[in-house]
């Protein structure tokens, strides 16, 4: 399976891929300062937004990609490496 993280902490940015990884889960991060995200998106299987670390327009931006091509979204307002942990066993199964 393949997810993107939009938002997040930079400095966690290694930490969510690894987390992601012994999940099976290959994660592309973005913190959401990049521009235009949605072009470097790529094909994935899940969205996941930390809305409280990402701006408006990114998460905008992201949202009409995903609902484009029927890519399930989590949003989820806290960016910690536990919540990542559980939103990826909630969305593997």
């Amino acid at each position: 399976m393949c997810a993107t993280l939009i938002g997040g902490m930079d400095r966690l940015k290694r930490e969510y891929i690894d987390t992601a990884r012994k999940s099976g889960v290959d994660l592309k991060v973005f913190t959401g300062k990049e521009n235009r995200i949605s072009g470097q998106m790529g094909s994935t299987d899940l969205v996941i937004v930390f809305t409280n670390k990402v701006s408006h327009s990114a998460r905008k931006e992201v949202m009409q990609y995903a609902r484009s091509r029927s890519i399930p979204v989590a949003m989820i307002h806290s960016c910690g490496i536990s919540t990542l942990r559980q939103c990826l066993s909630n969305h593997s199964r």
